[in-house]
C-alpha cells in the first residue's frame, strides 16, 4: 500500500524530502491554503467595492459573507468523508482546486449582487469540504508508518505558516495585482493559485482501497460515527485535538481583550495569533526533527499543560513582548497535542474508514473554530478578561489530565 522509499533507515524531514509523491501533495496543500486565505480577502474587498447594496451596512455584508463561508463546514462537513471513501482521493483533492479556480475567475463574468457573491461563496468553501479530508486520508498511503509524526509536523506547521502568511501578506498580494492595470488582476490571481495547486498535484501517484459497496451513504455515515464510539483511543484523540482548536478560537476574542489591556489598537490583536502560530511552527519543527525519539513520552498532556500555565500567565501580564513570548509558548504546547495525536489518528484508522473518520474530525474543528467566539464574548462580556481566562487555564488542565488519564496505557504503548 506505501510508497517505495529510499532502503536507508531514516525518519524525520529527510525521508519526507526525498518522497516525491508527498512533497507534490506537501507543495500542492500549501499553495491551496495560501488561496484560501487570500480569497477571504478578497470577497471582503469585492464586497465593500462592488457588491453591497446602498441600504446594507459594512458590517452587515460581511455577517452575511461569514456565513455564506461558515454554514457549508456545519453542513457537508462529515458528508465530505462519507464520498472521501468512495472516490479517488486524488481526483477529489485535483478537482476540488479545479473547481475552486473556476469558480473565482467566474466572478467577473457574472452580475454584480450581493446574493451571487454571498452563493459563490457558500459553493467555493463546500468544495473545500471535501478537499481537506481528502488530504488527511492522503498522508497514511504515502508516508511510511515511522515517518508520520515528521509528516503531520510538517503539515501542521506550513498550515499555520499559511495562515500568518497568507493573512500579512494578503492585501499587498492584491494591490500588487490591482497595480498591474487590469481590471481583473485580483480573481485572476486568487483563480490562478487554486489551478496552480491542483497542476502541482496531479502526478502524484499512491495506491489506495476504496469503498466499493453499495451500502446507502447515510448508513455509512452512522457506520463512521459508530466506529468512533467504541474505539476509546481514536475517539480521545479527535477530542483532545477539538479542545486543542476550541481554545485556539477563543484566543482570537482574547486577543482583542489583551490588546486593548495592554493599550493597542483592536486591530493589533493579529499580534498575538501570529506569535502562537509561531510557537506551533516551531514546536512542529522540533517534533519533526526528533519526534521519533519522543516515544513512550505524553506529550498531549505536556501540552495542556503549556498552554494552562500560558492562559493563567495572561492575567498577570503588562508588557508587550512579554506577551508575545507567552503567545509563543502556547502555541508550542499546541503543537504538542496536535502533531502526536494527528499522528495517532492515522496510524489506527483502517484504509476503509479514513474518510469518514476525517470528515467528522474536519466536522467537529469547523464547529470548535465557531462556536467559542460566540461564548467566549458573552463570557469575558459577563465576568471580565482575568476570570475568563482563570477559568479557561482550569478548564484546559483538567481536560489535559482527564483525556491523558482516559487513555494513558494505550497511548504510552503507540506513541
Amino acid at each position: 500500500m506505501f510508497p517505495t522509499e529510499p532502503t536507508a533507515v531514516n525518519s524525520g524531514f529527510g525521508a519526507l524530502l526525498k518522497n516525491r509523491n508527498f512533497m507534490l501533495l506537501w507543495i500542492g496543500q500549501l499553495v491551496s491554503q495560501l488561496a484560501d486565505k487570500v480569497l477571504l480577502i478578497l470577497m471582503i474587498d469585492l464586497l465593500e467595492k462592488k457588491y453591497l447594496p446602498a441600504n446594507l451596512s459594512e458590517g452587515t455584508g460581511r455577517f452575511y459573507l461569514y456565513m455564506a463561508f461558515t454554514l457549508p463546514a456545519i453542513f457537508f462537513g462529515s458528508a465530505g468523508g462519507v464520498i472521501v471513501d468512495r472516490m479517488p482521493k486524488k481526483l477529489i483533492m485535483v478537482g476540488s482546486d479545479f473547481v475552486r479556480g473556476l469558480l473565482t475567475l467566474s466572478i467577473p463574468f457574472l452580475p454584480r449582487q450581493l446574493w451571487i457573491l454571498l452563493t459563490l461563496n457558500f459553493g467555493i468553501s463546500t468544495v473545500t469540504q471535501f478537499f481537506a479530508p481528502a488530504e488527511q486520508a492522503t498522508i497514511p498511503l504515502m508516508v511510511k508508518r515511522e515517518n508520520l509524526m515528521a509528516a503531520n509536523a510538517l503539515f501542521s506547521s506550513t498550515m499555520m505558516g499559511a495562515l500568518i502568511v497568507g493573512y500579512a501578506v494578503g492585501t499587498p498580494i492584491l494591490h500588487w495585482a490591482e497595480y498591474l492595470n487590469f481590471e481583473f488582476g485580483k480573481e485572476l490571481l486568487v483563480g490562478g493559485f487554486y489551478l496552480l495547486s491542483a497542476i502541482i498535484m496531479l502526478p502524484i501517484q499512491f495506491k489506495e482501497n476504496r469503498q466499493t459497496s453499495v451500502v446507502n451513504p447515510l448508513t455509512e455515515f452512522l457506520q463512521g460515527w459508530q466506529y468512533l464510539k467504541q474505539n476509546r483511543l481514536i475517539w480521545n484523540a479527535m477530542l483532545q485535538i477539538v479542545a486543542l482548536y476550541c481554545v485556539f478560537a477563543a484566543l482570537l476574542e482574547l486577543a482583542i481583550r489583551l490588546a486593548a489591556k495592554l493599550n493597542l489598537e483592536q486591530t493589533d490583536f493579529s499580534f498575538f495569533v501570529a506569535a502562537a502560530g509561531v510557537g506551533m511552527v516551531l514546536g512542529a519543527g522540533i517534533l519533526g526533527h526528533v519526534g521519533h525519539k519522543l516515544h513512550r513520552k505524553p506529550l498531549p498532556l505536556i501540552g495542556f499543560i503549556f498552554m494552562a500555565l500560558a492562559l493563567g500567565m495572561f492575567i498577570v501580564i503588562h508588557n508587550l513582548f512579554l506577551a508575545l513570548a507567552v503567545c509563543v509558548f502556547l502555541g508550542l504546547g499546541a503543537s504538542l497535542i496536535n502533531v502526536p495525536m494527528q499522528t495517532l489518528i492515522q496510524q489506527h484508522t483502517p484504509p476503509a474508514m479514513h474518510g469518514k473518520v476525517f470528515g467528522f474530525q474536519n466536522h467537529a474543528i469547523n464547529i470548535a473554530l465557531s462556536a467559542p467566539l460566540l461564548i467566549t464574548t458573552k463570557l469575558v462580556n459577563a465576568f471580565g478578561l482575568s476570570i475568563v481566562l482563570c477559568g479557561m487555564s482550569l478548564t484546559v488542565a483538567v481536560i489535559g489530565f482527564w483525556t491523558w488519564h482516559n487513555t494513558r496505557r494505550v497511548l504510552q504503548d503507540v506513541m
